[in-house]
């Protein structure tokens, strides 16, 4: 399977307006702290008898916009993608969160099969870029309130958020971390796209990137972390591959509780070759598998019917 053309993406980054808001994670509020006990005598009387305890907490936890804590195996997933703004990176950009919903939805319905479908925005956060930009890592995220706009579209009309990094010659922690006001909100995940992770003296555009599992875990513990910190439902983590070099030490890569792991496979082509592909790369026994369609570039692109009769199905499909 062909990869997607660098050169179509990249002749699109120029359209994006650079990110003038705060990348870091808003604090949270410090709970203030319990009076110390005074000074009494010994012979203080004690509190009465018929003090009542403290009412427990009723807050149930959060869920998933259809419910429930966990994704799989209860929804399959079907997602848009692109950024904002920008129709040559993919579909997701060709309107605005609001209007793209029913054509995302009129999308997803044909995929029902025997499970809930679950609509969901997968939006580039951060853009490879063919120049190194201000801080020399060829990767520029876009504006925090364009996040927001797709976060809170995606809260009002049930979907799933995912936030797709391309770090350029930079890391993907620091991305993740830069994102965290988002990735604290029970709908919001992320998917790492190591096309665009770049080895030093690398350009985006002109060479396939890759990213070892070392950092991958590294990226996966902090998403981990935060559901358990904030006690929130199964996150997707996805990670993008079309060539076995872009995850050169995949089996090393960590299950992590908490997460959904998905490993996509993208690229666009003929039939037979998305078939070669899909079948050398999928590991089903340790990954839930996605796969990707392109509206332009496959040659006879595969239906939602074709797609459900995969084995084993995808349990993530994205639109390009």
């Amino acid at each position: 399977m062909r990869p997607l053309r660098p050169a179509l993406a990249l002749a699109a980054v120029a359209a994006l307006l650079a990110a003038g808001c705060d990348a870091g994670p808003e604090p949270s509020p410090v709970a203030a702290s319990a009076a110390p006990p005074s000074a009494a005598a010994p012979s203080a009387a004690p509190p009465p008898a018929s003090a009542a305890p403290a009412p427990e907490s009723t807050a149930r936890p959060a869920e998933l916009p259809l419910g429930g804590r966990q994704i799989f195996p209860r929804y399959r997933v079907v997602a848009y993608y692109g950024t904002a703004g920008n129709a040559a990176l993919g579909v997701l950009g060709e309107a605005s969160p609001d209007r793209i919903v029913p054509r995302l939805r009129a999308a997803s319905a044909k995929f029902k099969g025997d499970r809930t479908v679950q609509p969901a925005f997968e939006l580039i956060a951060s853009v490879a870029q063919a120049k190194p930009g201000g801080d020399g890592d060829y990767s520029q995220m876009i504006p925090m309130d364009q996040i927001q706009r797709y976060v809170d579209a995606a809260r009002r009309h049930k979907l799933l958020v995912i936030l797709d990094l391309q770090p350029g010659r930079g890391d993907f922690l620091p991305q993740a971390k830069a994102l965290e006001r988002f990735l604290v909100q029970p709908h919001v995940g992320l998917a790492l796209d190591p096309e665009w992770r770049m080895a030093k003296g690398a350009v985006p555009g002109r060479t396939i990137g890759s990213v070892r599992a070392a950092e991958v875990n590294r990226v996966s513990a902090y998403l981990a972390g935060l559901v358990a910190e904030h006690d929130l439902p199964e996150k997707l983590f996805v990670l993008h591959q079309f060539r076995a070099s872009m995850l050169p030490d995949v089996a090393k890569i960590t299950e992590r509780p908490g997460l959904a792991m998905v490993q996509h496979v993208d690229g666009f082509g003929t039939r037979a070759e998305k078939d070669a592909t899909y079948a050398r790369l999928r590991r089903p026994q340790q990954f839930h598998l996605g796969y990707k369609l392109f509206y332009d570039e496959d040659v006879r692109r595969y239906g939602p019917a074709d797609v459900l009769r995969f084995k084993p199905v995808p349990e993530l499909i994205s639109y390009q």
